[in-house]
């Protein structure tokens, strides 16, 4: 088992983690940590309770806000696989007609053919 020591409001905190975890978990600490003390210098010592509650309910603002802008990307992309499908799904119909009138127009060039190669002197 890890263990990672953290320093919040000048209080030290001995936290266990699993083996290998202790980098992130020192990261969320000084992270935690950063707020705590802009707290601190924004509202003076209220006491470590409500220092780290401050900081852990704006950091779980930046946290609801970063779901939010998640929520709003994928609704995004959703959109934009549907207007992608749509969009296959015209081009596959232009390409059908496309393919028709391709066949129409070979069909009047072989009976043009057809015509030319039966009169070649074209009934002059």
């Amino acid at each position: 088992m890890g263990q990672v020591v953290v320093t919040l409001n000048s209080r030290t905190y001995r936290l266990e983690c699993n083996e290998g975890e202790e980098g992130h978990l020192a990261e969320l600490a000084e992270y935690i940590g950063a707020h705590v003390e802009e707290m601190r210098r924004n509202f003076g010592q209220v006491g470590d309770d409500r220092l780290i509650l401050m900081a852990a309910l704006v950091v779980t603002d930046e946290l609801w806000a970063l779901r939010a802008d998640v929520e709003n990307l994928r609704a995004q992309l959703a959109e934009a696989r549907r207007d992608k499908s749509e969009s296959d799904e015209n081009a596959r119909s232009i390409e059908s007609q496309l393919f028709a009138k391709i066949g129409e127009a070979a069909v009047r060039l072989e009976g043009l053919n057809s015509r030319l190669t039966e009169n070649p002197g074209g009934g002059h």
